[in-house]
């Protein structure tokens, strides 16, 4: 089958940092699907796998984890899905990835494909709709409110991936007040067509952009990326005893500054639960189709912004470089194995 793999990490624009090739078709076992990929979506967890860990020796690393596609086949313990059904999902991080023609996945962690988008549209999605839910809803557990504080939510880059579908879900499933940072005028305009009551630029002080909303400190800060930059701001607009999840990787978080007002910090990482098989596994594949059930009755939309065509090399590398370019919005995504 072809894949897209690559045996040593470094910089993307290495003649070897992806490289068509061809791989044994794998067969399933167990509780897993093969799953002939239709299409899958780029995110920055592929470019920093790739940038820092390289394939075992004289083996290849294959990365990708979004894919949208056909199961052909199920292991013997698998009963929720059959050959023929259409599925959609976000994969692994210790398993192979999908940038390839077959691909394994337990199918705890697979959701049906939203019947009314297209291959390219569903596999925006998987990754950070899962990413946006669990932490809105699982870590700072939105519904509950926060005595005394505004009723709102300030979304710390909403117009990459998972800004894009957490501002939907914020504003399509809750009362907040959202709140999304942008700092140009396509990635502000895109953030208001996925719901932002008010967009902010995060390029200037967050604090007092937010205090002169008038509204009240938020309840709650989800930030999804250059968290390291805003801390000290996102310190002094919260809310005392409010909630503020992350996702990105700082290099050191400096906690300290959230005591006096007895914040409580949350991460969010969407493996998680299939990295340590954790007895709510199935809680994701349930997310899927209760996404996908909201996409197909109006409720949430795409937020595939790009499409690159065919899945290959030198397209991958282009979506690679986008993404580490810090200049993508919404999502980016390939389709099928033609050229």
């Amino acid at each position: 089958m072809k894949a897209i793999a690559y045996r040593t990490a470094g910089a993307i624009d290495r003649p070897e940092s992806l490289q068509d090739i061809e791989l044994p078709r794998p067969e399933p076992t167990g509780r897993d699907l093969l799953v002939q990929v239709r299409a899958v979506s780029v995110n920055p967890v592929d470019t920093k796998v790739r940038r820092s860990a390289s394939a075992e020796p004289g083996q290849w690393k294959v990365l990708g984890w979004d894919a949208v596609g056909t199961v052909v086949a199920a292991g013997p313990e698998a009963s929720l899905f059959r050959p023929g059904d259409a599925v959609a999902y976000a994969g692994s991080i210790i398993r192979p990835g999908t940038n390839s023609e077959f691909h394994l996945v337990d199918e705890r962690i697979v959701g049906r494909k939203p019947a009314s988008l297209s291959d390219a549209e569903a596999a925006a999605l998987p990754l950070t709709a899962l990413t946006a839910w669990e932490a809105l809803f699982h870590r700072l557990e939105v519904a509950r409110p926060v005595p005394g504080a505004g009723h709102a939510i300030l979304i710390i880059g909403g117009a990459g991936g998972v800004g894009s579908i957490a501002v939907q879900l914020a504003r399509r499933l809750t009362d907040l007040t959202v709140i999304a940072t942008a700092s140009r005028p396509e990635t502000q305009a895109w953030v208001r067509e996925m719901g932002a009551h008010h967009v902010l630029d995060h390029r200037q002080p967050l604090a007092a952009q937010v205090a002169a909303l008038g509204i009240g400190a938020p309840a709650f800060v989800f930030s999804t990326t250059e968290t390291h930059q805003h801390l000290a701001e996102i310190a002094e607009l919260i809310a005392p005893q409010g909630r503020f999840a992350l996702i990105d990787d700082p290099e050191t978080l400096d906690v300290n500054r959230f005591k006096r007002k007895s914040v409580s910090i949350h991460w969010e990482l969407m493996f998680t639960r299939s990295l340590f098989q954790t007895a709510d596994m199935d809680e994701q594949g349930k997310l899927l189709n209760e996404v996908a059930r909201l996409v197909d009755e109006g409720t949430l939309r795409t937020t595939l912004a790009e499409h690159m065509g065919p899945i290959n090399a030198a397209n991958l590398k282009r979506a690679h470089a986008l993404i580490e370019s810090g200049k993508a919005r919404g999502k980016i995504v390939l389709e099928g194995f033609g050229g």
